[in-house]
């Protein structure tokens, strides 16, 4: 028997080391020589904890239906003329239709087989001929429509993900929300201002030409040449450092995209000493970029991040290597959310903040206080009694309950999981939990002792008959946790995932570990009685 003791307190001793070990770095300062060989990673506190910002965005997935018409719109103008059909006025609307007129008879058949050929996801949606000409509206399909939506939606978020990771947050927490929205925390954000430009910038990236021989005046007038844009050209002065936007007419195709660049970087500017933006495109891009700038020399090439022109300058010569840059005045840190929004790629439509929330340092550090100051407190209430009620049996299991409380703590460490406040109240739940496990074990000794058993066979009866009364609750207990974390949100899921964890270690500790010290003290110390 005491050889199965000696194997049973080595597993335990194991197991607790284990947890220690994780748990160490969060509690003192390390060496060398321990970061070098063994875990370092502190405890991960969540947003309620530390501080930081929780937001809810809302991706407007009809813009993204709109791009994918504008494409479309754009596309089919090529393809028409190519399939000599004789059209006019081929434009987006804006109730998510494309319009286009007909203008001979001839045409619609030769149309209508475009439309089944090359544009499945598109339909007829009305009609009808005035003077003479056909004029038609074209809608996206019901089924594409809702497709393109819950993709913008996934690319959304795995973008936004890819930016907070370059952006340094650590455990940040990303998740869709309904059909629409994403939800995000950031725990120890120190700049909100910057992550929310960050999240939010939609970082379209578009080269386009100048028309150069288009009226401006006209333009702003109202009469824009067709196939052309009026957008606003951002512009420095760079003795007064006065901003000002000037309209200029651009091709309304883009030439290049952001699809294109592989990554972007900051560097600074050897004439002005100011940061700019330098972009690498990928092979195909650089090969495009290469094409266009030999084909528009001596005209303009205007740089456009959504909707906005940053600069134009004119293509001086052909450009190869597959490099360009973005000036713009930019101040560091605005230069580093860019580029890191390029390499991260375009969110596919824009989003929008619904909800804003930051939690100072300050609060958190309360949050902290006031959580532990419940555990402790909970904890040294509920080990008085059992002293008091139970005596050295009540030592016993307050052992118990302690190292409960220190296996949890190092499960969260080991698999990096984020303690926040609900799963403080989760650990003060398993606290009593804990203690019910033991207060079943010695109510069922004690009714084994007054049948004038001997200690030896009422503890034996006492663990037996209590073990299935505690696995049960254990489990439906487990089992109602799980379903919280399943379909909880963040702080249900923190509260649930410490109630679980705490609910499989309380089995462990008040049957196994408890066992151990009573086995030890009648095998080992040969007590006549127990002190319960």
């Amino acid at each position: 028997m005491f050889k199965d003791i000696k194997i049973r307190v080595i597993i335990t001793l194991i197991v607790t080391g284990i947890a220690l070990v994780y748990l160490v770095p969060s509690f003192t300062t390390l060496p060398d020589v321990w970061k070098k060989y063994l875990p370092s990673d502190k405890l991960r506190l969540g947003l309620d904890l530390q501080g930081g910002m929780h937001l809810v965005l809302e991706v407007e997935t009809q813009k993204a239906i709109e791009s994918t018409l504008d494409r479309f719109a754009n596309d089919m103008k090529e393809v028409l003329m190519n399939r000599k059909v004789r059209f006019r006025n081929v434009e987006r609307g804006s109730a998510g239709i494309i319009s286009l007129e007909l203008t001979d008879k001839d045409s619609a058949a030769e149309f209508n087989k475009v439309i089944k050929e090359q544009y499945p996801d598109l339909e007829v949606k009305s009609s009808e001929i005035v003077e003479g000409r056909e004029k038609i509206s074209l809608k996206m399909k019901d089924k594409r429509a809702e497709e393109v939506k819950k993709h913008a939606v996934e690319q959304s978020l795995e973008t936004i993900r890819n930016r907070i990771d370059q952006f340094g947050v650590t455990e940040p927490e990303i998740a869709p929300q309904g059909e629409d929205r994403i939800a995000i925390q950031l725990p120890g954000i120190k700049d909100p201002r910057s992550a929310i430009e960050l999240i939010g910038k939609t970082a379209r990236l578009e080269f386009m030409l100048v028309d150069e021989e288009g009226d401006i005046g006209a333009a702003m007038r109202g009469i824009v040449p067709p196939g052309d844009i009026v957008m606003n050209e951002k512009r420095i002065d760079r003795k007064t450092g006065r901003m000002s936007e000037i309209p200029i007419l651009l091709k309304n195709r883009a030439v290049l995209t952001g699809d294109s660049v592989e990554t972007a970087r900051v560097a600074i500017s050897d004439r002005f000493g100011e940061p700019y933006v330098s972009l690498k495109f990928k092979a195909q891009g650089a090969r495009d970029f290469d094409r266009i700038t030999a084909e528009n020399v001596k005209r303009r090439l205007a740089i456009v991040l959504d909707g906005v022109v940053y600069s134009a300058p004119v293509i001086q010569e052909r450009i190869s290597g597959g490099d360009a840059q973005i000036t713009g005045s930019f101040s560091e840190e605005e230069a580093k959310i860019l580029a890191i929004a390029l390499r991260s790629g375009a969110l596919p439509a824009p989003v929008k903040i619904l909800e804003q929330v930051t939690v100072g340092p300050s609060l958190g550090q309360d949050s902290i206080e006031k959580g532990i100051l419940s555990v402790v407190i909970g904890t040294l209430l509920v080990m008085v009694f059992m002293v008091f009620y139970y005596r050295t049996s009540g030592m016993i299991a307050n052992f118990a309950l302690l190292l409960n409380v220190v296996l949890i703590l190092g499960v969260l460490a080991i698999f990096k999981a984020t303690l926040t406040l609900p799963g403080i109240a989760g650990i003060v739940l398993t606290v009593g939990m804990a203690v019910d496990a033991n207060v079943l074990i010695f109510e069922r000794t004690r009714e084994e002792m007054r049948l004038g058993k001997t200690p030896r066979a009422a503890i034996d009866a006492g663990f037996s008959k209590a073990f299935i009364t505690i696995l049960d609750t254990h489990i439906t207990t487990l089992i109602a946790t799980l379903l919280l974390f399943q379909f909880g949100t963040g702080p249900i899921k923190g509260f649930a995932v410490t109630l679980s964890v705490g609910i499989v270690f309380s089995i462990f500790t008040a049957v196994f570990v408890s066992r151990i010290i009573f086995d030890y003290l009648i095998w080992n110390r040969k007590i006549k009685t127990i002190s319960i």
